[in-house]
């Protein structure tokens, strides 16, 4: 990719964008940096103009001039005025998952999609990886490290054949154009983010892209116990082979018997060396397992890294007991579905702490599993149409976090567990998921 010389317009900055705009400098492109905030609100201000970088607004104006090639921040709407003055002037839009794979050496890309489990599975698939290539397995992508950062960071320019756990957003596939993982999947589809997509179609639509580019040898590992996958498989086929898999039968590539995982008909992972709980963690499990056997992979270090993986932050993630109460911090819930899978890890007594940013997504299908639920506290922008939904006037609706805290601690006896599993992203109050599990975390291990 040849982007001496080229005029390249970034479109927001935060991590990725500046990550991008590193790539794009090594690389001899002229950037200018489109950016909501103003000048004196941005960090690196001072550092992009020592960079030779443009640096502007967001005004209509900027987006009709003249451009080789525009880079545009996941977080940015794709279907815009702004986008629609690039699409008219013919300029290419891509992200940086695109930028990073067109600039660097071929590696070994393992792409990981889905509505949830993503964090898990890739996080999963690195440790492995690790294990059976260490100095040359990485972990990024939508997980908080840029592809751009990962790609500068360890020479990938230059060199080839490392192994790249790459957890990827339906953001960022929206603008894939060339990028082929070796190995692939979609974990599961289920509603989310029809807000930036502008309808569930779409939403569906943008994780097949995944494996839009994948052909010949290239491995998809397809989820045989999703319906909507099937769906939507079936509607954009898969060009390479598959390996499908079940946890709920056996006549699948991969599946589960004897107390073993066995992928491919073959037994690879004893069930008693996984440490994380729930049906779900099964299936991310053999996902990560299914992809490392398709990179070459020992048993020996697939059994290693499985056992010694304890899971990921904010994912029903354990937090203390109190007084016989556990507290399970699942802020990364940011959907019906994985609160659901959330509250079935649990048999009773759960408080379910719910609330944030307004997504609009519809409680029916939570609502149909909530047995494990004692009780449900709603806080934030939505609390009270969740609350509304899910319990009526049986739940408790307060502002904040802190206050949904305090009434559950009021409530619990021995035996219950408080969780907090939102169902919708954290805007409201906080500027991501992180934030938000670290704040309940606090106040958790505060409590007296």
């Amino acid at each position: 990719m040849d982007l001496n010389g080229k005029k390249v317009l970034v479109v927001g900055l935060a991590r990725s964008g500046m990550a991008a705009i590193k790539v794009l400098k090594l690389l001899g492109a002229e950037i200018t940096l489109s950016e909501s905030k103003s000048r004196d609100k941005i960090n690196q201000a001072d550092e992009l103009e020592k960079m030779g970088v443009t640096i502007t607004g967001q005004d209509i104006e900027v987006f009709k001039e003249k451009y080789d090639l525009c880079v545009k921040n996941p977080g940015v709407p794709y279907r815009s005025p702004e986008m629609d003055a690039l699409a008219a002037n013919g300029v290419p839009v891509i992200t940086e998952i695109e930028l990073a794979y067109r600039v660097a050496k071929p590696q070994h890309y393992v792409a990981i999609t889905g509505t949830n489990g993503k964090t898990t599975t890739t996080t999963l698939v690195y440790e492995i990886l690790n294990k059976a290539f260490p100095g040359k397995a990485h972990l990024c992508g939508n997980i908080g490290v840029p592809l751009c950062e990962t790609v500068l960071e360890n020479g990938l320019i230059d060199e080839g054949g490392h192994y790249i756990a790459l957890e990827i957003s339906n953001f960022q596939l929206v603008n894939i154009d060339k990028f082929r993982p070796e190995v692939a999947t979609i974990i599961n589809l289920t509603p989310d983010h029809v807000d930036f997509m502008g309808g569930l179609d779409n939403y569906y639509k943008s994780k097949t892209e995944v494996y839009r580019n994948m052909a010949d040898d290239d491995v998809f590992i397809l989820n045989s116990d999703d319906p909507v996958l099937a769906e939507y498989t079936a509607k954009y086929p898969v060009n390479c082979r598959i390996n499908a898999f079940s946890l709920d039968r056996q006549d699948t590539d991969s599946y589960i018997k004897d107390g073993f995982m066995c992928i491919e008909g073959v037994k690879v992972l004893p069930l008693d060396a996984v440490r994380i709980v729930g049906k779900h963690n099964l299936q991310n499990i053999i996902i990560a397992v299914s992809a490392a056997k398709a990179l070459g992979v020992s048993n020996e270090d697939i059994v290693s890294a499985v056992s010694e993986f304890k899971g990921v932050e904010h994912r029903i993630e354990f937090v203390r007991e109190l007084r016989g109460v556990k507290y399970y911090n699942d802020s990364k819930g940011t959907n019906t579905d994985a609160t659901i899978i959330a509250v079935r890890s649990f048999d009773k007594g759960v408080i379910l702490l719910v609330g944030g940013f307004e997504k609009g997504l519809p409680m029916d299908e939570l609502r149909k599993n909530l047995g494990s639920v004692k009780k449900v506290i709603g806080y934030g922008v939505c609390g009270p149409r969740l609350v509304k939904e899910l319990a009526g006037e049986d739940g408790i609706i307060v502002e904040n976090l802190q206050q949904a805290l305090d009434e559950a601690v009021k409530i619990a006896v021995p035996g219950d567990t408080v969780l907090l599993s939102p169902t919708t992203s954290s805007f409201d109050q906080y500027s991501c998921f992180e934030e938000r599990g670290e704040h309940f975390k606090k106040l958790v291990n505060e409590l007296k």
